[in-house]
């Protein structure tokens, strides 16, 4: 384990700031790797505001087309260190996205996360994964149950009501009928759809 709170990938810098995660994926890259390209993602504690302001200081900000709130946790279960750090580099002309289950609004117990985060998050991608509350369990196993999976739709309205410009996301894995299915739930949230690549254990980064 490490403190390593800021990596980089691709032209991206992105922001490792929490652990925890209420779901536990049967996909998830933590489950066969312990970091992304050379960098170890799992922590000792998570950063403060200043901490974290410290490490991001050693990066070059104007070299990365955008910042990402992406790690090996939710970003949402330290929302607190978010709000704080996402205003800050928003002040530094970065463009912000969050990558994340959707959950923040059970994470946190408050119904308003799309709102607090619209002041300086730019992007958004919500993973979803499936078309129903009872395979989106299957998957995800949140410790929420399938109340998550209606959570993160109204999440992701939410986020497309404030103006976030917002995707939703799928693993190719699903298959071909279920991603269709998946489209048209996302289409009615608002949001963009996406289908990315199964990660696998031999997939090099």
């Amino acid at each position: 384990m490490t403190n390593n709170y800021v990596y980089e990938f691709g032209d991206s810098l992105y922001l490792n700031i929490t652990n925890r995660c209420p779901n536990n994926c049967e996909f998830c890259l933590r489950k066969f790797k312990d970091g992304v390209n050379g960098s170890k993602l799992w922590l000792l504690k998570e950063p403060t505001f200043e901490e974290l302001k410290e490490d991001i200081a050693l990066f070059p900000l104007k070299k990365y087309d955008e910042v990402v709130f992406c790690g090996f946790g939710e970003p949402t279960c330290n929302l607190s260190v978010m709000s704080q750090i996402g205003p800050y580099l928003k002040g530094k002309g970065c463009k912000l996205r969050l990558n994340t289950n959707g959950l923040g609004n059970l994470i946190n117990g408050r119904k308003d996360v799309a709102k607090l985060i619209a002041g300086y998050i730019d992007y958004v991608s919500i993973s979803l994964n499936a078309s129903t509350a009872e395979g989106y369990q299957e998957i995800c196993r949140s410790k929420y149950g399938e109340e998550a999976f209606y959570a993160m739709l109204e999440f992701a309205a939410d986020c497309v009501r404030e103006g976030i410009d917002t995707t939703m996301s799928v693993v190719d894995f699903i298959g071909e009928d279920e991603i269709a299915a998946c489209a048209e739930v996302v289409r009615a949230t608002g949001a963009r759809f996406k289908v990315r690549a199964t990660i696998h254990e031999d997939t090099e980064y």
